[in-house]
């Protein structure tokens, strides 16, 4: 093993995780740039280990301990590019505060972003996700990143088509990209700015704030409000946002559905299908607020599972399969968590 990597042994990642379960890294490695994952990459022993790239942490559910190195990206960074093509671009390295960075851009008066505010983790992780809420996801002020191959050892950049976007996928989750480990990315935000408010919650916000021309910081501010009342704030309890992503089903599912369930909450897609709401399916399964152990789901949004307190991984699991195993049996539609299980 390379004596010039500053690696550490049975590390702890409960502080490195928003969910605050318990877990240990057989190594761990605070990464800030390429050279330290080319050192990874060309040592004979950490090559071979298991890997995982962690960021914030707040998309993942530990159920042991991690038996490899986890390369935690925390490199630092971000600069405004300037304009091309009536977007203005900027860049972030990885290991950025997701919600400070969209701070940042709303401060040198950049709208785009707004509608992501108050989202935890880091810059790196957004693409991978996808991250999206009240309207907006990352692929839509998306430009460009930066990932190294620890396959091959090469820096690539990848465009929105490379990433393949999704709803709350990309590239990363597949096995072709298994392998690129993103360092910087790069955003497109609008030179002439309008505000996003397709979500209904937030335009009705906009409306009785008597705001006839919001500004992107008013918008942000207006996020962060909707999120503050109805989300736990992982500091003061352990969770990882939205546990299920809302189920699509084709429209003659959301037909059957609507005449038995007439107050069933859904959108319908460009491709013809229907986006049903998962937090309204777990509500009306009567899940709101009801525990399990040492696991519960969130009195003000049922979509949230959180930890009460000295919750293990399989806690949170063993919730999970109960909600989905009452939500298939009530309305046939298959709940899929969004955290990635370790």
């Amino acid at each position: 093993m390379q004596a010039d990597l500053p690696i550490l042994d049975d590390f702890s990642l409960a502080s490195l995780n928003t969910f605050r379960i318990p877990a240990r890294a057989r190594h761990y490695l605070r990464v800030d740039g390429a050279a330290q994952l080319e050192a990874v990459r060309r040592d004979p022993l950490l090559a071979g280990l298991p890997r995982l790239v962690l960021g914030g942490g707040s998309n993942l559910l530990f159920t042991r301990d991690f038996d490899g190195i986890v390369l935690h990206m925390a490199g630092q960074g971000k600069e405004l590019l300037g304009e091309q093509d009536g977007r203005i671009l900027v860049r972030a390295q990885a290991g950025e505060g997701w919600h400070a960075f969209v701070q940042w851009t709303l401060a040198q008066g950049l709208g785009g972003l707004e509608n992501l505010s108050l989202i935890p983790g880091t810059v790196g992780a957004a693409p991978i996700q996808n991250v999206g809420a009240y309207g907006t996801e990352t692929k839509d002020v998306f430009h460009s990143l930066s990932a190294y191959d620890m396959a091959s050892g090469e820096v690539r950049t990848l465009d929105a088509a490379a990433c393949r976007f999704a709803y709350r996928d990309s590239i990363f989750k597949h096995p072709e990209g298994r392998e690129l480990v993103v360092l910087d990315v790069t955003f497109a935000l609008p030179a002439a700015w309008t505000p996003n408010l397709r979500y209904a919650e937030l335009a009705r916000a906009v409306e009785e704030a008597g705001l006839t021309e919001p500004t992107p910081q008013d918008i942000g501010r207006m996020v962060e409000a909707i999120r503050r009342r109805k989300l736990p704030d992982p500091a003061e309890i352990g969770n990882a946002g939205s546990f299920f992503k809302n189920p699509v089903v084709s429209s003659e599912h959301c037909a059957r559905l609507l005449a038995e369930f007439p107050q069933l909450v859904h959108h319908a897609q460009a491709d013809g299908s229907e986006k049903l709401a998962a937090g309204w399916l777990i509500d009306q399964c009567g899940w709101k607020g009801r525990v399990l152990g040492a696991a519960g789901v969130y009195p003000k949004q049922a979509l949230v599972l959180v930890n009460l307190g000295g919750a293990q991984g399989e806690d949170v699991v063993r919730l999970a399969r109960a909600i989905q195993e009452d939500v298939k049996a009530k309305y046939g539609v298959e709940l899929e968590p969004e955290p990635v299980f370790i």
